[in-house]
């Protein structure tokens, strides 16, 4: 039987849903009005301040769940972008997602976003609001395969600093930047192990200690006062010098949302913090592993280079991501929870 809309008034929101390494995304087709600005990051403010109502329809129950993550695209001002995208999750809009851009490299080639495609990669230009972010997918006799991107410049924010931790005293953290800001700690610090903790201690843990980061550390990014925030806490399992085997992790975003992927802008911030502190080398691979999932992303230092004042490098993360549906949504005017809710 054809699948047909059910009677309902006003539009439609048309999605493809992926994830990358367990963790959704839900690319937003059709539906939304015009987004109005002339940047990408102005764009991220007129939606923030206009259309947030369709972020929570999309990204809330019943329609979505408290760790649903989303991207619009829209249309850049960079004529090298193939595309431009704006990122949504439970509590707001991010600066850089790197599971994102690998999922979208891939539903750019198969859904016609870029020119020809070409083998054995194809490069796809996106422009996030942290900036351009080159991806590159593989494809072979009319089929996309996994994804690599070069990040945004990244970088060590500030190494060693010591905050005040509700519940848990003094913790010291590292700070990075990966087109977004992260703070680091080693699990151990609070008894609890990435790949074996209940999920709920390391919530209550990481979310601790964005708090204490966000109450404690100015942040300041040389680009944009728009990118200095802190996006969340990852929590490691202190695996930092450099070795052949996967090093765990669990980034805990937004509002105490869980990443399923080992992060792609995490594994950005992780992999400048550790050639910052000279545990890796350029072109050094290492394996970062979800400790919620198991899922693995490729990460290394490519090239050196400058972000304002701050010694910075390029970051390649290569990963993969898989379709799991399509998706037509509707809203019934009588229905009052048509706007989304969330449970806490």
């Amino acid at each position: 039987m054809e699948m047909q809309l059910p009677p309902h008034e006003g539009g439609e929101l048309s999605v493809v849903d992926m994830h990358t390494g367990g963790e959704p995304l839900r690319i937003i087709l059709s539906g939304y009005p015009e987004v109005k600005g002339d940047s990408v990051l102005s764009k991220r403010r007129y939606v923030r301040e206009h259309l947030d109502h369709l972020r929570r329809v999309l990204m809330y129950e019943p329609r979505g769940h408290y760790d649903m993550y989303g991207a619009l695209i829209v249309d850049s001002e960079l004529p090298e972008a193939d595309l431009a995208v704006l990122f949504m999750h439970n509590e707001g809009y991010s600066t850089m997602c790197g599971h994102a851009v690998i999922a979208l490299g891939r539903f750019a080639v198969d859904y016609k976003l870029v020119k020809e495609p070409k083998s054995p990669e194809t490069q796809v230009n996106i422009h996030c609001p942290c900036g351009l972010v080159k991806a590159f997918v593989e494809y072979s006799e009319g089929k996309t395969g996994g994804v690599r991107f070069l990040s945004v410049p990244a970088f060590a924010f500030a190494t060693d600093v010591t905050v005040l931790v509700e519940g848990f005293g003094e913790v010291t953290v590292d700070i990075s930047y990966g087109g977004a800001f992260y703070a680091f700690v080693n699990a151990q610090r609070f008894g609890l192990d990435v790949s074996k903790s209940r999920t709920r201690d390391l919530v209550d843990a990481a979310t601790a200690v964005t708090r204490a980061v966000k109450s404690q550390v100015k942040l300041h990014h040389p680009a944009s006062d728009d990118l200095a925030f802190l996006y969340g806490t990852i929590l490691t399992d202190g695996k930092d010098d450099y070795s052949p085997e996967p090093t765990a992790n669990i980034c805990v975003f937004a509002e105490a949302q869980v990443d399923r992927s080992p992060t792609g802008s995490g594994v950005t911030a992780r992999v400048a913090l550790q050639y910052h502190k000279g545990l890796i080398q350029l072109n050094q691979t290492r394996t970062f592993q979800s400790g919620a999932t198991g899922s693995q992303f490729a990460g290394k230092a490519v090239e050196e280079t400058k972000c304002g004042d701050f010694k910075a490098v390029v970051v390649e993360v290569a990963g993969r991501a898989f379709y799991t549906g399509v998706s037509r949504f509707v809203q019934e005017a009588d229905d009052k929870l048509t706007h989304g809710f969330l449970l806490k």
